[in-house]
Parts: structure tokens; C-alpha cells; sequence
């Protein structure tokens, strides 16, 4: 039988992308940022999520834009 493919996820990979190229540790973007390193850690590495209230700090932090597609 097929596998299920996973819907995509543009926000979660859109933060993840930002983590995980940002040159600066998970320490200094705790400090930077306000969310806990634990929760950057982990969410960098897909083993859990993230509240809303820190997605939104790391998407102001990294000037990212939630949008709605325009083929909608």
C-alpha cells in the first residue's frame, strides 16, 4: 500500500528553515527572541511543535509574512 503523503507545511518549514540557517545559536536566538532554546532546539529538529505566541515572535524576529496563496 502507498504511503500517505504528509500535507505540506509552509509555515512550520518556513520556521525551520529560518532556525536552521540563522548563524546564531539557539541561546543567543533565546535571547534574541524570547522563546526558550528547549523549544528551538526541538522544533528545529521536527520533534515537536511550537505555541502560536512563539511562532509569531520567531516570524517578527525573522521578518517572515503569513499570506494567503493567491491561486485561492
Amino acid at each position: 500500500m502507498p504511503r500517505k503523503q504528509e500535507p505540506p507545511t509552509p509555515i512550520t518549514d518556513a520556521l525551520r528553515d529560518a532556525i536552521n540557517s540563522s548563524p546564531l545559536s539557539f541561546a543567543a536566538l533565546e535571547r534574541e527572541t524570547g522563546v526558550l532554546r528547549q523549544v528551538l532546539m526541538k522544533f528545529a529538529r521536527g520533534e515537536a511543535g511550537m505555541r502560536l505566541d512563539s511562532a509569531d515572535k520567531l516570524a517578527v524576529y525573522f521578518g517572515l509574512e503569513f499570506c494567503p496563496r493567491k491561486d485561492r
